[in-house]
């Protein structure tokens, strides 16, 4: 296993259940910061805040890979602290033309972003004009970020009965019913880690070739294995209407350094890299852009390891009764708990009892909070999360689930697209939501 950087909470031992690490009230402190945010989880800064003692939990939330940098690189970054943080860095195109001539892309067709966010902003407001299609559950920003600029957004709801399957004829036909002019599709999808075969998304696009746009997030495919060339870069590149988003925080286990970018036809690429400010991209990403060439061996084995140790994950958490594990080409694993379960006080308790953070997934649009989504994290780490799992959801006995909440709805209304939806339908559940998209009623939000 190869070695990782700046993890030292994974060799703790794990906290026996009944005893809360954070003590009284702080426990509440930290469970409390759940609900006061949106679509995602508190920051890792947040939760070291609250904790008292200024470390984080063991992170089975954030999908970032743990392998990469190695501490070597974490070394070298942390002797040049002083230089990177105190001066500029070099411009956007001098750091995307580092970036291109790594990945051989052409630096005409691609725009760097400050993440993946500020080009999915940047998309919505340039290129998207009256509606969006999106399968369910999937990335909050994808249906936030256009429902907030007032843009109709269709989501075509992923069945739980196929595993959460993207059948893209189904989503062809729904696109072409509701009239859409945008479609998304991750490729894996964020949280279930859904896959889809080059070729059947170049037959999508081919056959969506009137569309104002089409848009393939491949946020977290480099951690896919069930093809060996399985982007769609080099058809985006040739086509007037596509666009592929990348991520690089995840890839590079550096979510805090915000980068990302997308590859399209120069014309496409242009319309987004002239909004774009000049420094957009700080100095550490300009740092580790430049480092990226003397590491590639080492990242190309970080990946390797994920996925190896996503299927030793998945094994272990498929031998916990009443637990299901959904095939996953992702960094991560989405799982559904055992009947009676209720994600939020698993997660509560997984997070004061165990000191292990988990993503619960209620308040993912398609999702309810029996839904988990777990990272992929290095063997030790799965043992601890798999124990504290055992105590939580059985006690002493396998099979007897935690019981549910006595109040509230399956889901959690936590973000802009959700508390529309709810206000839209006097508060409607999501089965009666996903009826009205399969019905043509649709699940639009704002106008268009």
């Amino acid at each position: 296993m190869l070695p990782r950087a700046g993890h030292p909470m994974t060799t703790d031992p794990v906290v026996p259940a009944g005893s809360a690490p954070y003590g009284g009230s702080m426990a509440d402190n930290v469970t409390s910061l759940f609900r006061s945010t949106a679509a995602h989880s508190p920051s890792m800064a947040a939760l070291a805040r609250e904790g008292g003692d200024g470390t984080g939990p063991v992170d089975f939330c954030i999908p970032c890979n743990p392998y990469f940098p190695t501490p070597a690189m974490m070394d070298t970054m942390a002797a040049r602290l002083k230089d990177i943080i105190t001066y500029y860095p070099s411009s956007a195109d001098t750091i995307t033309a580092e970036l291109c001539n790594l990945l051989q892309l052409p630096p005409q067709a691609v725009a760097m972003g400050n993440g993946s966010t500020e080009l999915i902003t940047w998309i919505d407001h340039l290129l998207v004009r009256e509606s969006l299609a999106i399968p369910v559950p999937t990335f909050g920003r994808w249906t936030d970020q256009p429902m907030e600029t007032g843009k109709r957004v269709d989501m075509f709801p992923l069945q739980e009965s196929s595993g959460f399957a993207l059948d893209l004829a189904q989503y062809a036909e729904f696109i072409r019913t509701r009239g859409t002019r945008v479609a998304v599709i991750c490729n894996p999808n964020n949280p279930d880690g859904g896959f889809l075969h080059k070729h059947a998304l170049v037959q999508f696009m081919d056959a969506m070739a009137d569309l104002d746009l089409i848009i393939i997030d491949e946020s977290f495919l480099e951690f896919a294995d069930a093809e060996s060339e399985p982007s769609v870069v080099q058809e985006a590149m040739i086509r007037p209407n596509v666009i592929v988003l990348r991520s690089l925080g995840k890839n590079f286990g550096l979510h805090g350094i915000r980068f990302g970018y997308m590859v399209a036809n120069p014309s496409l690429a242009g319309r987004v890299r002239s909004m774009l400010p000049k420094w957009n991209l700080n100095a550490f990403a300009e740092y580790v852009v430049f480092m990226l060439k003397e590491h590639g061996a080492e990242y190309a084995q970080s990946l390797h390891q994920v996925r190896r140790d996503r299927l030793d994950m998945a094994s272990q958490l498929s031998a916990l009764p009443g637990l299901t594990v959904y095939p996953s080409q992702g960094n991560f694993l989405f799982v559904r708990l055992p009947v009676g379960a209720e994600g939020t006080v698993v997660r509560d308790r997984m997070l004061t009892e165990h000191r292990i953070l988990v993503r619960e997934c209620g308040n993912k649009i398609g999702s309810s909070s029996r839904f988990l989504r777990l990272v992929v994290r290095p063997q030790v780490d799965v043992r601890r999360l798999v124990s504290g799992l055992e105590q939580v959801l059985y006690g002493t006995r396998r099979g007897a689930a935690v019981p549910e909440l006595a109040q509230g709805t399956s889901y959690s209304s936590g973000t802009a697209a959700v508390d529309r939806l709810v206000g839209q339908t006097n508060g409607a559940g999501m089965q009666d939501l996903a009826a009205m998209a399969v019905g043509g009623g649709g699940m639009g939000g704002g106008v268009g």
